[in-house]
């Protein structure tokens, strides 16, 4: 096999689409967010992105048929007279720095394909508690794209994230922006101890308000209840590890 391996799945046809990036990262906000965009808007796959940068594994479906690992772009038709979106998901990203590069570059040669021009990387920040109220963070390739989106809550903070973005959704930015195209990365507060739905949810309002399609919420609320039952059972495990009394425990998230 190459390093790098683009299969074409199928070639519709998309109006001003928008590339939506959502691979893993911090509490898997990315990837919820692009992995519920292409469940609830009917996404049809029409790109897989092989490449040795991957593991070397193969995943194993409900009926035990194998699928090597890859990333996939699914075509998403938006009603009304908004933009259909490109997005891309997947389980894993490079293993490597130069991984990184070259595989950013293949995602965006798929993206240039369908001339996209327009691109949001989707991810989660760091905050090391639990969040009580989900804010969403931007980081854009040019100022003239922050009113918008300053208009849907997002906030731009001076040197925020700490040490930049790293990934895909960096790349994104970075590459992206020397092709001309027009790159905004959202990321949502998290924890960045468990996966986060809420977070996801408050990333696809934003884009959702941005890009003026409509998603039901319905499946992530419900992993979101599911969560915090989850936390709630830690939180109580360590208040009996702690002596702390039921009364005082609470969940934030």
């Amino acid at each position: 096999m190459n390093a790098i391996e683009i299969a074409e799945i199928a070639e519709p046809t998309l109006t001003d689409p928008v590339l939506i990036e959502g691979l893993p990262g911090v509490g898997h906000v990315g990837k919820l967010a692009a992995e519920h965009l292409v469940e609830e808007l009917d996404g049809e796959l029409v790109r897989r992105i092989y490449a040795d940068e991957f593991p070397p594994q193969v995943t194993v479906d409900d009926e035990g048929v194998t699928s090597l690992t890859c990333a996939e772009f699914h075509a998403v038709t938006t009603e009304g007279d908004g933009s259909d979106l490109l997005v891309l998901t997947g389980d894993h990203q490079a293993a490597t720095n130069d991984g990184h590069y070259r595989l950013t570059s293949a995602f965006l040669d798929v993206a240039d394909s369908f001339d996209v021009a327009a691109a949001f990387a989707l991810g989660g920040v760091p905050t090391g508690e639990l969040v009580e109220e989900y804010t969403v963070l931007g980081a854009v390739t040019d100022a003239g794209l922050k009113e918008p989106l300053e208009e849907a809550g997002v906030e731009f903070r001076s040197d925020e994230p700490a040490g930049g973005i790293v990934g895909v959704s960096g790349l994104i930015l970075g590459l992206g922006e020397r092709r001309g195209l027009e790159a905004t990365c959202l990321m949502g507060e998290t924890s960045g101890y468990l996966v986060d739905p809420k977070s996801a949810q408050a990333v696809l309002e934003v884009l959702q308000a941005t890009l003026d399609f409509e998603v039901d919420f319905g499946s992530l609320e419900d992993r979101a209840d599911e969560m915090e039952e989850v936390v709630g059972k830690i939180q109580e495990m360590q208040a009996q590890q702690q002596g702390i009394p039921d009364e005082e425990l609470r969940y934030i998230g």
